[in-house]
């Protein structure tokens, strides 16, 4: 995290502790998956005790059945060739990121809408919106709101419809199904027919990221109504953040880990957000914890660029 008892003289020391902080954070965030991996397949039931764990478990087990089940007719979960299928999609970095991201997004809603009663899917950006007299942006924000509804929905079994993957993760979760079944009866045949009918049903732009990314994309000159984690939701700020500052979604979702914050706060600035304007967003997460005095000397395009070389010296 940020020291608070550390109040550096100047930008130059400012920058290098937010690049050690990035530092940390990077070798915090190498080793998630690996970590999460093991304790997932660990064998001893008390590691599961973790709701992160268990809500990751439970997301693959739902993608590997569905998987399974797509053409009709294939096995439950449960089965052999179910459970084979969960440990492939592990072994898919990238999904497994994400769906460990997810995790903490949906942990992350739970809690804000305990705190700060911000409900989970209509917010007040979203009410606005839902509201107003551009006949396009309406529809548009009522069909991600019936997405958020049904992301909700699908978090609270533990749920992951392949349908809300964004591409590149189908592909991979595919490449997964391929391996699981390779050597099965009729595996090319399966496998082809499990491809043939994800092909028909998914259209990434119909997802909740994808809706999402329209919506904020749409807002134009008010995008920074989504970067008010009050106003917007944590859906859309997540969203917003994410096109605004050019990182991942995934990993801002984990920026807003304690161990993160250095990423969180210049992912804001570099989103344009004034250095008061990124306290009161860092406040939301990080109750008590005050950015240095100078913070307000790192500008915009500064931020980027530590986030973009990143390491201490890089």
């Amino acid at each position: 995290m940020i020291d608070n008892a550390v109040h550096p003289a100047n930008v130059e020391n400012v920058e290098a502790v937010l690049r050690a902080e990035l530092a940390r954070g990077d070798a915090l965030a190498a080793s998630v998956q690996p970590v999460l991996r093991h304790l997932l397949t660990a064998q001893d039931g008390a590691l599961f005790s973790d709701e992160i764990l268990a809500r990751v478990r439970g997301m693959l087990g739902d993608l590997a059945g569905a998987l399974l089940e797509t053409p009709g007719g294939l096995p439950a979960q449960g089965s052999e060739e179910h459970e084979a299928l969960v440990l492939a999609l592990m072994d898919q970095r990238a999904l497994l990121g994400h769906v460990h991201a997810l995790a903490l997004e949906w942990r992350l809603t739970e809690w804000l809408q305990a705190r700060m009663a911000l409900d989970p899917v209509v917010s007040p950006l979203l009410q606005s919106l839902v509201s107003s007299e551009n006949e396009g942006m309406q529809a548009l924000a009522m069909t991600w709101l019936a997405a958020q509804a049904r992301w909700c929905q699908a978090q609270r079994r533990m749920g992951l419809p392949f349908t809300e993957l964004p591409g590149e993760l189908l592909h991979g979760a595919l490449q997964a199904l391929r391996i699981a079944l390779s050597g099965t009866t009729d595996a090319g045949a399966r496998i082809a027919a499990t491809e043939a009918a994800v092909r028909l049903r998914y259209e990434e732009g119909a997802s909740r990221l994808g809706l999402a990314a329209q919506l904020v994309m749409g807002l134009g000159n008010h995008v920074d109504d989504a970067l008010a984690i009050d106003y917007g939701g944590l859906a859309l700020f997540l969203t917003a953040l994410a096109l605004r500052s050019g990182l991942g979604r995934d990993a801002l979702v984990l920026s807003t880990h304690e161990a993160q914050a250095a990423r969180l706060a210049l992912a804001l600035r570099a989103a344009g957000l004034s250095a008061a304007e990124v306290t009161r967003q860092m406040l939301v997460f990080h109750p008590g914890q005050i950015l240095p005095e100078v913070f307000d000397e790192i500008g915009g395009d500064m931020a980027a660029i530590i986030l973009a070389t990143g390491r201490l010296g890089g």
